[in-house]
Formats: structure tokens, C-alpha cells, sequence
């Protein structure tokens, strides 16, 4: 998970949470498929990663009045904070 391409995702103004989403089930339906090598996965698995981060920071923005650059920090603290443990 890379913050820069969060916050590229989010600065979009191309993307919206629902193309996102849309991303997201493409990639994990891709990571499905037979032939798939483990460095495939793995790299698919980033691209969930910064997908799902920027869709969580899109939702505070929307649902909380976040400031962009407090929620883009705000996310990344959780994120360290729940590899902490």
C-alpha cells in the first residue's frame, strides 16, 4: 500500500468509489484465474491494496467533511496502527 497512488486514485478526477469498486472486483476475480504465478498475485494484491485504501478514504471525505490530506494521514495511522499488533 503506497500513499502516493491513494492519494493519485483520489485526486482522480476520472475515478469515483464506484469504478473503484468495480476495479476491485475485475482484479480479484483476475487473481482467480488458472495460470496465475505468484508474482502476479502478489502484484494484483497491491492493486486491491491501494483500491480499497483509496476507497476508504474517498468514504471519509464523503460521509466526515475529512479534509483530503487528514484523511489520507488518518488512514495511513490505522493502517500502521493494525500492522502493530
Amino acid at each position: 500500500m503506497r500513499l502516493p497512488i491513494i492519494k493519485h486514485l483520489v485526486t482522480s478526477e476520472s475515478l469515483d468509489k464506484i469504478k473503484l469498486e468495480t476495479t476491485v472486483d475485475v482484479l480479484i476475480e483476475l487473481s482467480e484465474a488458472r495460470g496465475v504465478k505468484d508474482e502476479e498475485i502478489d502484484a494484483i494484491g497491491e492493486m486491491v491494496s491501494n483500491c480499497e485504501g483509496a476507497i476508504a478514504v474517498m468514504d471519509d471525505i464523503s460521509e466526515n467533511g475529512t479534509p483530503m490530506k487528514d484523511a489520507l494521514n488518518g488512514f495511513m495511522k490505522r493502517v500502521i496502527g493494525s500492522t502493530d499488533h
